[in-house]
């Protein structure tokens, strides 16, 4: 890595990351009603904004409790950091293997409506909002947490790509859940899908956004509520289990193939316009971890123990919760093991999730045990510290070009959400 390991071992950094994360998740979910819906706000959101007070590219005050040297260290962390929620994501699609097998064709190819991001968003960032590279990042899927890992690695969240990956994750945060109860409702108003295929449609992968989607549709339709939450908890349960598979090999790829043909189109107005095409280019590729093991193994042990004290408020006591974060260690690290000496590439997230979801299948040894210590390991708090980590690692680079295209991240943002609902409802009503 590019950083040296005594800077990425200083526990200052660390210590100021568990509090964020604590402080954090103490806070817990806030829902503030807004008309017919409400606004969620996670620790995940907290958590990213404490990052951002405290970054001293933000504000030079600071830099005196936190040098800037932190703040460069921050950033090789989050990939790692964010491998045990990887890891953690997978073990929820092992043990409900069965289950998803017995979907039908409906549920499972639904999750192809999902493209719609890519399809309605891009196309106005890129022609409409004028943006660069950020339009990939911020159209190719809703900007969920194993969104923002795969844009990670394969990216960097320095780049433009990372930028706008984490401009509409920002956006999901506030108003996501809002906005996807707000469409469902007056979607369904519409009388143009078949209810059930708009509750399939819920299920993008975000527990907060499946609950005020599916419950905006079972309170106008409190005859059918029941089955229509069901639709969308088994449409939110492939997602898990296909999301992250069909946003690395699909819509990344379709993302990055329509950016090129939509750019050719005005390539020359862009330079008029910029007066340089130096945003074009990807960053240069970032260190992935698998290329040095025993360094990544020592690390990795460090942002595990920060995700272990954040889990306390809102998971199992430290205690209870350390089997289980263990075993989420092992499993990332066996799964960047397999990403090193693979003879072909795939992205270390990729081989992380796979090998977390075998060790957790029914018929593994030892199933039942692992899934019941990985109970005290909260979903959600072990993703808390990788957001801290994200807000104290933006430097100049990236707050100069947030402020370019913020507010285009926001209507781009929307226009994902509305295109991943509306496509799976699509796909979803023709099956129906």
């Amino acid at each position: 890595m590019s950083v040296s390991l005594s800077l990425l071992l200083d526990w200052r950094l660390h210590v100021l990351v568990i509090v964020m994360s604590l402080l954090s998740e103490y806070i817990g979910i806030i829902q503030v009603p807004v008309g017919p819906g409400s606004l969620l706000l996670l620790p995940l959101f907290y958590a990213f904004i404490f990052g951002l007070l405290l970054n001293p590219h933000l504000f030079r005050g600071v830099s005196k409790v936190v040098p800037t040297k932190l703040s460069d260290a921050a950033s090789p962390l989050i990939l790692l950091a964010v491998m045990p929620f990887i890891a953690r994501f997978g073990t929820t699609i092992g043990p409900a293997f069965e289950q998803l097998i017995q979907a039908g064709p409906a549920l499972i190819l639904q999750e192809l409506g999902n493209l719609g991001t890519a399809l309605l968003a891009l196309p106005v960032a890129v022609l409409v909002l004028k943006m660069g590279r950020e339009a990939i990042g911020a159209s190719f899927s809703i900007a969920r947490e194993p969104n923002i890992a795969i844009i990670s690695d394969k990216y960097g969240l320095k780049g433009p790509e990372g930028i706008g990956v984490m401009g509409v994750y920002v956006v999901g945060t506030m108003f996501g859940t809002l906005w996807f109860a707000l469409m469902a409702s007056y979607i369904l108003t519409l009388d143009i899908f078949d209810p059930r295929a708009l509750a399939m449609a819920c299920g993008v992968g975000s527990g907060s956004m499946v609950a005020a989607c599916s419950g905006a549709l079972a309170n106008l339709l409190p005859d059918i509520g029941d089955e229509l939450m069901a639709f969308a908890g088994a449409s939110n349960l492939l997602t898990y289990a296909t999301g992250l598979y069909v946003s690395l090999f699909i819509a990344l790829p379709l993302s990055e193939w329509l950016y090129r043909v939509l750019r050719g189109k005005r390539q020359v107005a862009a330079a008029t316009a910029d007066g340089s095409m130096q945003d074009e280019a990807p960053l240069s590729e970032p260190d992935r971890p698998e290329e040095d093991l025993g360094q990544t193994a020592i690390v990795m042990g460090v942002v595990c123990v920060v995700a272990w004290f954040s889990n306390t408020i809102n998971g199992g006591s430290l205690m209870l919760a350390l089997p289980g974060m263990i075993l989420l260690y092992i499993m990332t690290m066996l799964g960047l093991v397999v990403t090193r000496f693979m003879p072909f590439y795939l992205p270390g997230v990729a081989w992380v999730s796979l090998v977390s979801i075998i060790m957790t299948l029914p018929w593994f040894p030892g199933n039942a045990w692992m899934v019941e210590q990985l109970k005290h390991v909260d979903f959600l708090a072990i993703v808390t510290p990788v957001l801290a980590y994200a807000g104290l690692a933006l430097s100049n680079h990236e707050f100069a070009m947030f402020r370019r295209t913020g507010w285009k991240l926001i209507i781009t943002a929307l226009l994902v959400f509305t295109g991943t609902f509306i496509g799976s409802a699509i796909v979803a009503d023709i099956l129906l």
